[in-house]
């Protein structure tokens, strides 16, 4: 049977600002959309962290569950959660095998979480991960460099770009910002 997969997340870090964007396409295999509407970007940890995801769905959401079980064991710590995520991730048996990317981010980092035991913080201001995540990041850089738009606005237009060219990427976007306060 073919996989199902959820595709293109964006994050953008920006005067105070970051951003989590994520397409709402689900396909199955390499014709079939499955859902439109899917959302792959969420709150988590009394709303102080952001998750976005791309790979199988499944495989997904077992690694945010997990992830999410991580940051309430270190007190909402993005970083550790992430680390230890990533370590359990790349040794266990059955984790390894699951087939996904993590985006996470709270106010003052963002992280890249892959099942190879990566766990990347960008040194630009955006990252992002899935089929289109190339074409989001491409996007993400010009906006960040010549233009005056908030995080919000870059990452919400990054992801429109990608749909336009990712035939795995629609414009049904979920958006979630946190503020400096």
């Amino acid at each position: 049977m073919p996989e199902i997969r959820g595709t293109t997340i964006v994050a953008v870090r920006k005067d105070g600002q970051v951003a989590m964007a994520g397409d709402g396409q689900v396909t199955l295999g390499e014709a079939v959309i499955m859902k439109g509407r899917a959302q792959k970007v969420r709150r988590l940890y009394n709303d102080k962290v952001l998750v976005g995801f791309a790979g199988s769905t499944a495989d997904a959401f077992t690694l945010e569950e997990r992830f999410e079980g991580k940051l309430k064991e270190f007190a909402g710590d993005v970083t550790r959660a992430a680390v230890e995520l990533a370590k359990e991730w790349r040794t266990d048996r059955v984790l390894r095998r699951l087939e996904a990317m993590l985006l996470v981010a709270d106010i003052s980092r963002t992280l890249l979480l892959s099942g190879n035991g990566d766990v990347i913080e960008p040194d630009e201001g955006a990252v992002a991960i899935g089929s289109g995540g190339n074409y989001a990041y491409s996007a993400a850089m010009a906006y960040l460099d010549g233009s005056e738009l908030d995080a919000r606005a870059i990452a919400e237009r990054s992801i429109r770009i990608a749909a336009e060219i990712c035939v795995f990427t629609n414009d049904n976007i979920t958006l979630e910002v946190l503020e400096d306060e």
